[in-house]
């Protein structure tokens, strides 16, 4: 089992990113060989938020060249988390056919992401 801190390397701000974060869509950059419910974990318990969906994308590097040298740049993987913007307690039955209602206080965006809406 991966640190929460090893699977969310850094916030990945870009226009596009910045102005989706007002619909709840926050983009990172992963572990390249972390799953989509390993990032959903990890963003849950470092940001306290409810995370409803993950979409991934991977990348692979470039052929560079400086001078005569030529090299790869690094692959890497992005990950767009869509958090619950609307946090309302959740109600469900018991057994007993009684209504049971959690008040789970979820925070709906993230203020560390880098700038603030």
């Amino acid at each position: 089992m991966k640190a929460y801190e090893d699977i969310i390397l850094k916030p990945y701000i870009t226009e596009k990113s910045s102005s989706e974060s007002a619909m709840g869509k926050y983009t990172f950059v992963v572990d390249y060989t972390a799953t989509k419910i390993e990032i959903k974990k990890a963003v849950e318990a470092l940001f306290s938020v409810k995370v409803l969906s993950v979409n991934t994308m991977k990348y692979d590097g470039k052929i560079k060249r400086m001078g005569v040298h030529e090299g790869p740049r690094s692959r890497w993987k992005k990950a767009i988390v869509k958090i619950d913007t609307e946090a309302k307690p959740e109600s469900y039955f018991t057994k007993g056919g009684k209504i049971v209602t959690s008040d789970k206080k979820y925070k709906t965006s993230i203020e560390e992401f880098g700038f603030v809406q």
